[in-house]
């Protein structure tokens, strides 16, 4: 059975609009082969940003660890789970200053564990969570798919370099940029960017069926 999971970041919560494309495309992937969906809202519920607990449960798991380094372990455990579970992957990022959400970057900082999702190789790093298909749904007010701003978007390189690293490196980028260009350039970036989900699911559904 096919399992998605859908990763929600943006502050603004159903308002946001790389949560709307991003809902309708997993409701779309899930919807063509009867699979479950599983949603985490990182902006709802956020990840607690890592410290020294999470720090030593994640690197030097002590035999008596304290009930914070307990609780450290299980949470990276669970969402751990969570995207090794899953065979698709659909992330809502909202472009905030040029980066991703501190929730999603904790969210990253969480399942990003040595021996669990990556390994260290006489030839380097090597990705665990092979075998994934991933959509990232970016938004954000200004264009920076391409010409002058693009060398400043810090958000979309840093998503595909930590999926790859982990072993996700088939990985499509849908824009809903130019938002703060007026209402007709918004209503634009929004049409095309639904149409061009509804294109991938389509033929996320016929790779499946292939």
């Amino acid at each position: 059975m096919s399992n998605v999971l859908l990763i929600l970041s943006s502050p603004r919560g159903e308002a946001s609009l790389s949560t709307k494309v991003a809902r309708s495309l997993a409701d779309a992937i899930a919807g063509q082969r009867d699979a479950s969906l599983t949603v985490r809202d990182l902006g709802a519920n956020p990840p607690a940003h890592i410290d020294s607990e999470f720090v030593v449960a994640a690197t030097a798991p002590s035999e008596n660890p304290t009930e914070a380094q307990k609780a450290a372990a299980e949470e990276s455990d669970r969402l751990i789970a969570e995207i090794a579970a899953a065979d698709t992957l659909v992330i809502g990022a909202a472009m905030i200053n040029f980066a991703v959400t501190s929730p999603l970057k904790s969210w990253f900082d969480r399942i990003a564990v040595r021996g669990k999702t990556f390994r260290y190789t006489e030839t380097g790093p090597e990705g665990l969570l092979k075998g994934k298909k991933a959509y990232v749904v970016m938004a954000s007010a200004g264009v920076y798919s391409d010409g002058p701003t693009k060398a400043i978007d810090f958000a979309s390189p840093y998503i595909r370099h930590m999926l790859g690293f982990m072993g996700i490196t088939d990985v499509e980028v849908i824009r809903v940029e130019g938002l703060a260009f007026g209402a007709e350039a918004a209503e634009k970036a929004i049409s095309g960017a639904m149409a061009r989900a509804g294109a991938l699911a389509e033929a996320h559904g016929q790779a499946l069926a292939a």
